[in-house]
């Protein structure tokens, strides 16, 4: 009889049974992908139970049998028995996902509902579970008769945030904007997107972009638009140089203290800079003198008026102010004439700047010019200029303008 058996065994070739858990020493920790979640998340868990791993050559499941049931739960909502699977043959790893739904609520303001929420599914993969926004998920597994673990995560909404790529931007830059917010990734299994508003101190209207998700499940969103010169349009906006940009998103998901019917604007700023450096923005022409009439003077009695004249040409496509200085100082480097012309140039505008001056006296004179963009602020616009005039009691001559 032993040898009859013992040669049925031979023919049957080895044979597993199903691996007891140790009740004295359980183990099987409980692990998920993240420690805090946001009320629509993708929620991958593992549970690390070698003495679940009855059959080394096959995919093992665990959690799907009411006696050692798996139950994941949030708040009243749960699902049990809920089903993981074997990483791999002999991995003793059992994993699966659900997705949680949130509740009934619209996240961007236009009175319409933006979630789904349903309590559904058996595993490893398709479970999806309704949560609040200031909940825990909990997961518990009956290791043996008797022997429950459980592991429980925070669900939270969270304060999203906006900004942009650069501090500054020039006028033909094109501008990234970011907006960082999981609770606004409603679904991850698909793109999901965000409308965010911008407006410039010339174009306090702005117009609406959509920021669209980086991935299904990052919560992190961008859009990029770029500048006009005329009007706002399309995922254009109009924006002169030296105008503060600003973007904003409205969160409708706040977290406490804050209540669900809460909100607020998030928002962030930008200046927007001139694509051409401040020194060339403005061409100065050389020097000239000339009489009351525009014709040119050579010589030039002393204690008889001259008209000191210069031009200027607008070398971007915006409107610029500016302050046109004349200096002009003696041998004695004393300074006997300081006067300014203030005024705006249109894009491209050439135009002269003309100061009339008396010489008192026969001297040689220094006279200096500054453009600069305002009293407050005095940055230079283009290279100053030196011209040296010789004047005595009869005559005035241009000896060097460079």
């Amino acid at each position: 009889m032993y040898e009859f058996l013992l040669g049925f065994l031979l023919i049957l070739g080895p044979v597993y049974a199903e691996s007891i858990p140790d009740y004295q020493k359980p183990f099987a920790p409980i692990f998920t992908d993240k420690l805090v979640y946001s009320w629509t998340d993708k929620i991958i868990i593992s549970i690390n139970a070698p003495s679940w791993n009855s059959s080394p050559n096959q995919i093992d499941s665990i959690g799907q049998s009411e006696s050692h049931a798996i139950k994941i739960s949030s708040g009243e909502n749960f699902l049990k028995p809920y089903r993981l699977t074997e990483t791999s043959s002999n991995s003793g790893i059992f994993s699966g996902e659900i997705i949680l739904t949130g509740f009934l609520h619209d996240v961007d303001g236009d009175g319409i509902f933006d979630t789904n929420p349903k309590t559904t599914g058996d595993g490893p993969t398709n479970g999806f579970l309704e949560s609040d926004n200031d909940d825990s998920i909990t997961i518990s597994f009956e290791f043996a008769d008797g022997v429950v673990l459980v592991e429980s995560f925070p669900i939270r909404w969270n304060h999203g945030t906006i900004q942009f790529s650069k501090d500054t931007f020039l006028s033909n830059d094109v501008i990234q904007i970011r907006v960082i917010d999981s609770d606004l990734n409603l679904n991850p299994k698909m793109i999901d997107t965000v409308p965010i508003e911008i407006f410039s101190d010339s174009d306090n209207g702005g117009l609406s972009v959509i920021a669209v998700e980086t991935s299904e499940r990052s919560g992190d969103f961008v859009s990029t638009f770029s500048l006009s010169q005329n009007t706002s349009s399309g995922n254009r906006l109009y924006a002169t140089p030296g105008d503060t940009i600003t973007a904003k998103y409205h969160d409708y998901t706040l977290p406490k203290p804050f209540s669900k019917s809460d909100s607020q604007y998030v928002k962030t700023s930008a200046i927007v800079d001139y694509s051409t450096s401040p020194i060339n923005r403005i061409q100065v022409s050389p020097i000239s003198l000339s009489d009351s009439f525009g014709h040119p003077i050579t010589p030039y009695l002393s204690n008889s008026q001259m008209q000191i004249v210069g031009t200027i040409e607008n070398k971007i496509n915006h409107d610029q102010e500016f302050i046109y200085f004349f200096q002009i100082k003696n041998s004695d480097a004393v300074i006997v004439s300081l006067s300014w012309i203030q005024g705006q140039l249109s894009p491209n505008q050439i135009l002269d700047i003309s100061q009339s001056w008396i010489p008192e006296k026969s001297d040689t004179y220094f006279l200096e010019t500054y453009v600069w963009n305002s009293l407050n602020e005095l940055t230079p616009m283009s290279p100053s200029t030196f011209t040296t005039i010789s004047v005595d009691w009869l005559s005035l001559n241009l000896i060097s303008v460079y």
